[in-house]
């Protein structure tokens, strides 16, 4: 794959921003509240660190080791973005990337959240995590149900070691304009609905919703984060909607 030029990848970034902006002002919300993590996923570290150079300090990637890989790169390089770990995780590479991710949106399963629980304590760290969920009910998406999150909501809060902070969800693929704000909307009801159910209101603030097909969608419904690569790295070598 031919890298963007820096200008190239400049715009892209302001593109967004600029975007973000507007579905801000839409729903009446302030930009500064939105967290842009440019999904650096399946391209090589260099892509990353000239994303950081250009004012990108939130990062995201799919896989713990690709993650790990790219961290020791750019800290080389001396430079550390704020990294957030966004893809499936399987309990055994947990022990790749406990105390390396800012912030990991994807714990599905309550025996996940053990397993991070876990290795945190023995590192001796608190780690930030979000609950994924899967309002939608799509069979190829990961997640727990509104049911099972509520059902898990009082073991998981017990675990020692994990800051519990929001929800992250993904919408199917839309076909037409819109079609992804029903999901966001049912995540952003949830998200309030476990608000008053003894998560710690200073910390339960993150809502992590939206890629480049329906971010926009995602801010009108209340998303904190949102994960954009295609809009900012270009087509990646795998098909991939983010």
């Amino acid at each position: 794959m031919e890298m963007y030029s820096k200008e190239v990848m400049q715009e892209n970034i302001a593109k967004v921003r600029r975007s973000i902006a507007d579905a801000a002002a839409e729903a009446g919300r302030d930009p500064s509240e939105i967290t842009l993590i440019g999904v650096s996923k399946f391209f090589p570290a260099e892509y990353a660190k000239q994303a950081f150079e250009l004012g990108l300090t939130d990062l995201g990637e799919n896989r713990p080791e690709e993650m790990h890989a790219k961290r020791a790169a750019l800290l080389e390089a001396g430079i550390s973005p704020n990294w957030h770990l966004i893809g499936t995780i399987q309990s055994r590479k947990v022990r790749l990337i406990v105390g390396e991710p800012y912030l990991i949106h994807s714990v599905d399963t309550l025996s996940l959240a053990k397993e991070i629980s876990k290795r945190s304590q023995n590192a001796g760290i608190v780690s930030p995590i979000l609950l994924e969920v899967n309002v939608s009910g799509e069979e190829s998406k990961h997640g727990f149900s509104e049911e099972e999150v509520l059902a898990s909501l009082e073991d998981l809060l017990l675990l020692p070691n994990l800051s519990i902070e929001g929800l992250m969800t993904m919408a199917p693929i839309q076909q037409k304009e819109g079609e992804a704000r029903v999901i966001f909307e049912k995540t952003r009801v949830l998200f309030d609905k476990i608000s008053h159910l003894g998560v710690k209101k200073e910390s339960w603030n993150k809502l992590s919703m939206g890629m480049s097909g329906d971010y926009k969608d995602a801010i009108i419904c209340g998303s904190t984060h949102v994960r954009v690569g295609t809009a900012i790295f270009g087509k990646r070598d795998y098909p991939d909607p983010v």
